[in-house]
């Protein structure tokens, strides 16, 4: 009878330890990843607000300080949009670090700081934006169709607007690389010395491709953060 009882007992504790364990690590929906990432772009749009002032000033190429400035009016936007997606979701806008553009604007900051006054300036600044778009692009492509999978149509269309903004803006750039960033950082062109001159006065290339990344195995030198 004692043996008996005590594996009653046994039983009936290792299956509470086990409750409580199943609470613990309960998994996460689909609607607290994307909040998570939600907060994520949040945090990345603000710190992004404050990094493009720094780029404008130290590009030399006219077109290319024209993009950023105009890309900086559209990312205070971006901003208020992700509040609104946040309020369609009756919840309150917060940040939460985004670890990948921190390191990006890192990296923003060392070409700052090593390339001024060098030819190569405004293609390394570009490399550096169009980085930061890419991973732009990347999660709000994944919020916008977790946004239309949730059912929420206003979010989803504020995110919509958002991805096509940061879309064009990397267009853009890839046109300035083409069209004269590039070929300046070979020493063709030497709009490098004159920030008054634009670095190239061709019309939009029709073909769009990415650039090569600029600055590889830096020393942290500066920060955009």
């Amino acid at each position: 009878m004692v043996s008996i009882q005590t594996a009653d007992y046994g039983e009936h504790s290792n299956t509470t330890k086990y409750s409580q364990k199943t609470n613990e690590f309960k998994m996460k929906t689909l609607k607290e990843l994307f909040l998570d990432e939600v907060g994520d772009m949040y945090d990345a749009e603000r710190r992004i607000v404050k990094a493009l002032p720094k780029l404008v000033k130290a590009a030399t190429c006219e077109k290319l300080k024209a993009a950023l400035q105009a890309h900086l009016k559209e990312t205070e936007g971006h901003v208020t949009k992700l509040e609104q997606v946040f309020q369609s979701l009756d919840q309150k806008a917060k940040g939460k670090t985004c670890k990948t553009t921190v390191a990006l604007l890192e990296e923003g900051g060392d070409i700052v700081t090593e390339f001024k006054g060098s030819p190569a300036l405004n293609a390394a600044l570009i490399s550096a934006a169009q980085k930061v778009e890419h991973h732009e692009i990347a999660s709000y492509g994944a919020l916008h169709e977790w946004a239309k999978l949730l059912g929420n149509r206003k979010a989803a269309d504020l995110l919509e607007e958002i991805l096509g903004e940061e879309k064009a803006a990397n267009a853009t750039l890839t046109e300035l690389a083409l069209n004269g960033s590039d070929k300046e950082a070979l020493g063709e062109c030497g709009c490098h010395n004159d920030s008054e001159k634009e670095c190239s006065d061709k019309q939009p290339a029709t073909v769009r491709r990415g650039i090569q990344p600029a600055g590889m195995n830096r020393k942290r030198t500066g920060a955009l953060v």
